[in-house]
C-alpha cells in the first residue's frame, strides 16, 4: 500500500468508527449492510483524490536501434524495417496499459521505442503500482522536474590558430559533416548564428544550403516557427511538450513550436556550431565577432524546457529522437538538479537513455550544474555522459566610478559613458534622499512615481541593494525604466552593508549605469556622498556637492589568470544516490569556459527585459561551458570518424590543462565573493579542455556499452536484477569485482581499504610506434602508496597496452586526496590520468 493510500483507510477507519459508536444500539444486521455499502464508495473517494503524476516505465525486449532485420529481404530497407519496429513497440505499450490499468484513469504520454523500450504514462500512484508487477516491466521511475543549467573563447582555446585550419578549407568549415542535437529551449531561426552559410568550395559535393531532410529528420512548424525555418544549418528541429503540458501552465499560442522563448536554446546551439564571424551587436554597440566551436557543424534541435519549466521524460523523449536522428554529439544543458531519490543516481531512466545514447554512437557533453562553491553538487552522474564544469576566460568589462574626491571605484555593467566619459562630473544623489514622502523601499529605484523629478532629473542617482532584489521582487530593469522615465543622467547601484556584497554579472544598460557589488566599495562612495550634502536638523538633505561620472563599460580588459573555476559551478565528488554517497567516478569530468560567454540570443524574450530586443546575451552557467565541449567533440569526430564516444571522451581529458595562462596551477573560486583557492579534480575533472592536443591525444582509453553494464554491476548493493531492470542485461559472472576498473581515463576510489589493484587499457591512436615512461604522483605520499606496472612499455600503432595500478593505504582519511598518473611518449605525446583516493582503512 503506498502512503496516499494508508492516509485514505486511516480516515475511513476513523469515520467508521465514529458511525459505529452512534449505530451501536442498532441491529447488527443493519450495522452490517451500511458498513458493506459505506466501504466500496470511500475507497472510490479516496482513488479519485489521488494526485496523477508522470511516470516513466522501461520494459523488456531491445529498442529498434539495436534490433537486426529477420528477413534478408529486409535488410535492403533498414529505414522501413526500423518504422514497423517502432509502430509494433508503441502498439505493445498501448495494450500493455489497456490491459491492466482502470478505463480514464491514465493517459500514455510518450513511446520510447529508439535506444530505450519503455513509456511514459500520466496517472495515479495506484495505478502506476500495479504496473511493477505485470511481467515485462523491468523499472518505474516518478518524473523529475527539470531545469536550464544556466565571442572570444574560440580564441581562448586556440581554435581558430590551432584546430580550425586541420578542417576542410580551414577555419569557416571547421565541423563540416557533424550534426550537433541540443535538447534545450528551442531556437530563433531567424538568427543570424544559424543562417544557411556560404557554399564549400569548388572541390566540394556538399550543398550547405539544402533544405531537405532525409531518413527521420523532420522539422516541425508552430507559432514563431513557419514552415521552412530549417534551412541547411538547422536541419531538424522539433518540440516535446506532453509531459509539460500535462503538469504545467504552457501557452498554446507560444510554447507548441520549437521556437525559442527563452533564448537558452539559442545561446547554447550557437556556442557549438553557430556560424562563423558574426557581428554581436547590443544596444547599437558592436562588441567583436561571434563563432561557435563547430561553426560548420549542422543542428538538430529538441525544445524541452518552457517559460513554465520541464519534466525528465520530455528529454527522454527528446534523447530518443535524437538518436533516432543518429546525431554525432548531443549537448544537454538542461535536466534534474540533484540525484533521484531511492534509487542509484547511474540507474535513472535519464541516465540510462544518456547510456544507450552512448551505445547508439552518440557523444554526450552535459551541464555538471549551477549549484557550487559547495561540494556533492554535480547533477552530471554517470561515466558515459561527460560533466563540464564552468570557468572564467579573463575577459572583464569594468566600468569605473569617479568621484569628485578623486576616488576611482571599479564596478560591473556593459555601459555607454556618463556624458564627457569621465571628464565631465554630475551631481550625486541618493534615492532615499529623493523620495517622495511616507514611500517605502524607494531606494531601490523601482518607480518613478516614488521620486520627486526635480530633484534626480540630470543626476546620477544612487539606488541601493535592498529587500526587493534579495527576494527576486526588484529589478535591474525597473532601475532602467525609472531612469528613462525621470532623465537620469545615470544610476550607481550599490551593495548594502545590512545584506552584505552580491555577485555582479555584466548586463547591457541602455542608460549609463554601474554596479558597485562590494560593500567596502559602497561605503566609501557614502561616505564621500554624506561629507558632501547638508542636511536640516531633522536629517532631510537640502543640497549636494558631491559629484561623479561613469566611465565607458563596454570594451574588455584581460587578466592572464584565467581559466579559474567558477564560484557557480558544481563540485564533485560524484554520487551514488541521494544522500551524496561518494560513487567510484570523477565528476566533474572536465572544465571549460563557461562565465561571461556572448552567444546568440531570441530577441523576442519576454521574461529577461534586460535583453529583450537584442540578438546577443552574456551569460553565465555549466550550460555555456557544455557546448563548448560538444562542439570540440564535433572537431575531433570530423577528423576522427571511426573514434568512438569514449574514446573522444579520453582525448579530451587525458591533454586537458592543469595549470592556467601564466603557468600556475588552477585555481577556483570559493563561497567567500573575491576569494580563490588552489581547484582539485573535484572542482576541475581532469583540466582545462585543450581542443589542439585533444587532436593527437597518442593514447585514448575506451569503453564499449559492455563495459559500462559490468561497471553497473560491479557497485556495492547493486544486485544483476536491478542491473537488469536497468539495462536489460545481464550481469556477467566473470565480470569486475570493482566499479573503479571501468576503462575511463582517471581513477577515483571512494573506499580504498588496505590495497587494491585497477586495471587500465590503452590504445596508440598516434599513428606511429612509441615508446612511454610512467611516472606516478600520489595522492599523499605519506597515505596512500600509488605503483604502476610495467613502468614503461613500447606500443606499435593500434596496439594495445595493460595497465596494473596498485593502491596501497599507509593511513587512512575520510578526506579525498588526489594525484595523477603521467605517461610521457617519446614522440612527445603526454598523457595524465586524474587520481582522487579516500583510504578509509587497512582492509
Amino acid at each position: 500500500m503506498d502512503y496516499q493510500s494508508a492516509i485514505s483507510f486511516n480516515f475511513l477507519d476513523a469515520f467508521l468508527f465514529e458511525i459505529m459508536k452512534k449505530l451501536y444500539p442498532l441491529k447488527t444486521n443493519l450495522l452490517s449492510l451500511l458498513l458493506f455499502l459505506s466501504i466500496p464508495a470511500l475507497v472510490a473517494t479516496a482513488s479519485e483524490m489521488e494526485e496523477k503524476a508522470i511516470y516513466l516505465v522501461m520494459m523488456e525486449g531491445e529498442p529498434v536501434a539495436f534490433r537486426q532485420a529477420a528477413t534478408p529481404s529486409k535488410r535492403h530497407k533498414p529505414l522501413q524495417y526500423k518504422r514497423e519496429q517502432a509502430k509494433l513497440l508503441a502498439k505493445s505499450h498501448d495494450q500493455l496499459l489497456e490491459s491492466n490499468l482502470d478505463v480514464e484513469s491514465y493517459q500514455k504520454v510518450y513511446s520510447f521505442h529508439h535506444i530505450i523500450n519503455g513509456f511514459a504514462v500520466h496517472t495515479t500512484p495506484t495505478q502506476a503500482k500495479r504496473l511493477e508487477s505485470i511481467p515485462g516491466v523491468l523499472t518505474i521511475e516518478k518524473d523529475r522536474r527539470a531545469k536550464l543549467m544556466t565571442t572570444y573563447t574560440p580564441q581562448f582555446l586556440g581554435i581558430p590558430q590551432r584546430v580550425w585550419p586541420q578542417a576542410m578549407a580551414g577555419a569557416k568549415y571547421g565541423g563540416e559533416g557533424m550534426l550537433i542535437g541540443v535538447v534545450d529551449t528551442g531556437i530563433d531561426p531567424n538568427h543570424p548564428s544559424f543562417a544557411c552559410s556560404e557554399p564549400l568550395p569548388q572541390n566540394s559535393t556538399s550543398d550547405s544550403c539544402s533544405t531537405s531532410i532525409s531518413g527521420s529528420l523532420s522539422c516541425q512548424s508552430g507559432p514563431l516557427f513557419p514552415p521552412g525555418s530549417c534551412n541547411g544549418k538547422i536541419v531538424s528541429a522539433r518540440f516535446f511538450a506532453r509531459a509539460a503540458a500535462t503538469t504545467l501552465p504552457l501557452n498554446s499560442s507560444r510554447d507548441f513550436s520549437p521556437f525559442d522563448e527563452l533564448g537558452h536554446g539559442s545561446h547554447v546551439a550557437s556556442i557549438a556550431a553557430g556560424n562563423w564571424g558574426v557581428p554581436a551587436v547590443v544596444n547599437g554597440f558592436m562588441y567583436g565577432f561571434a563563432s561557435g566551436m563547430a561553426p560548420r557543424a549542422r543542428l538538430a534541435v529538441y525544445k524541452a524546457l518552457y517559460p513554465a519549466g520541464g519534466n525528465v521524460a520530455d528529454i527522454v523523449s527528446a534523447i530518443d529522437q535524437a538518436a533516432r536522428d543518429q546525431v554525432d554529439v548531443l549537448v544537454l544543458s538542461v535536466g534534474p538538479d540533484g540525484p533521484p531519490e531511492g534509487i542509484v543516481s547511474f540507474m535513472s531512466i535519464l541516465d540510462i537513455a544518456l547510456l544507450f545514447a552512448r551505445r547508439a554512437g552518440i557523444f554526450v557533453a552535459q551541464a555538471a550544474g549551477n549549484q557550487g562553491p559547495a561540494a556533492a553538487t554535480v547533477s552530471s552522474f554517470s561515466p558515459w555522459a561527460m560533466g563540464v564544469a564552468a570557468s572564467t576566460t579573463g575577459r572583464v568589462y569594468a566600468p569605473t566610478l569617479l568621484t569628485g574626491d578623486a576616488h576611482r571605484l571599479q564596478g560591473v555593467g556593459l555601459t555607454a559613458p556618463s556624458p564627457g566619459n569621465g571628464l565631465f562630473q554630475f551631481k550625486l544623489i541618493a534615492a532615499k534622499d529623493a523620495a517622495i514622502k511616507n514611500i517605502l523601499d524607494s531606494e531601490e529605484c523601482q518607480f518613478a512615481d516614488a521620486l520627486q523629478p526635480e530633484l534626480v532629473i540630470n543626476s546620477v542617482v544612487i539606488c541601493s541593494f535592498s529587500q526587493g532584489f534579495l527576494n527576486g521582487t526588484s529589478s535591474l530593469a525597473a532601475i532602467l525604466d525609472t531612469a528613462k522615465a525621470l532623465h537620469f543622467i545615470g544610476f550607481i547601484f550599490i551593495a548594502n552593508p545590512a545584506y552584505g556584497d552580491f555577485v555582479a554579472h555584466p548586463l547591457p544598460f541602455s542608460v549609463p549605469g554601474i554596479m558597485i557589488p562590494r560593500v567596502a566599495d559602497a561605503q566609501v562612495l557614502m561616505a564621500y556622498y554624506e561629507n558632501n550634502t547638508c542636511r536640516n536638523e531633522r536629517g532631510a538633505a537640502i543640497s549636494y556637492r558631491a559629484t561623479g561620472a561613469i566611465t565607458e563599460g563596454r570594451h574588455a580588459f584581460f587578466s592572464d589568470d584565467a581559466p579559474v573555476v567558477s564560484r557557480f559551478s558544481s563540485r564533485g565528488p560524484g554520487v551514488m544516490d541521494g544522500q551524496k554517497n561518494p560513487a567510484d567516478v570523477l565528476k566533474p569530468d572536465i572544465l571549460a569556459p563557461g562565465e561571461q560567454i556572448w552567444a546568440a540570443w531570441s530577441p523576442l524574450v519576454v521574461s529577461e527585459p534586460v535583453l529583450s530586443g537584442d540578438d546577443f546575451a552574456l551569460l553565465s552557467g555549466t550550460s555555456m561551458a557544455a557546448p563548448h565541449v560538444a562542439g570540440v567533440a564535433a572537431l575531433i569526430k570530423q577528423l576522427r570518424p571511426s573514434w568512438n564516444p569514449s574514446m573522444l571522451a579520453s582525448a579530451l581529458s587525458t591533454t586537458a590543462l592543469q595549470h592556467d595562462r601564466r603557468g600556475l596551477p588552477l585555481q577556483s573560486q570559493g563561497s567567500d565573493l573575491h576569494s580563490s583557492r588552489p581547484s582539485t579534480p573535484f572542482d576541475h575533472g581532469a583540466g582545462m579542455v585543450n581542443p589542439e592536443a585533444a587532436l593527437d591525444p597518442g593514447l585514448v582509453f575506451s569503453a564499449e556499452f559492455e563495459d559500462y553494464v559490468n561497471f553497473l554491476c560491479a557497485l556495492p548493493d547493486v544486485s544483476p536484477a536491478l542491473v537488469r531492470s536497468a539495462t536489460g542485461m545481464k550481469c556477467d559472472a566473470e565480470s569486475s569485482s570493482s566499479p573503479a576498473d571501468l576503462n575511463l581515463p582517471s581513477v577515483t576510489i571512494s573506499t580504498l581499504k588496505g590495497h587494491q589493484t585497477v586495471k587500465r587499457s590503452v590504445r596508440n591512436v598516434a599513428g606511429k610506434a612509441e615508446t612511454y615512461l610512467i611516472a606516478v604522483k600520489p595522492p599523499h605520499p605519506e597515505v596512500v602508496e600509488v605503483s604502476v606496472h610495467p613502468e614503461w612499455f613500447e606500443i606499435p600503432v593500434d596496439g594495445v597496452q595493460e595497465l596494473a595500478i596498485e593502491f596501497k593505504v599507509l593511513q587512512t582519511s575520510e578526506s579525498f586526496a588526489f594525484g595523477e598518473i603521467v605517461l610521457t611518449g617519446s614522440l612527445n605525446h603526454v598523457v595524465r590520468l586524474p587520481l582522487a583516493i579516500r583510504p578509509v582503512g587497512f582492509g
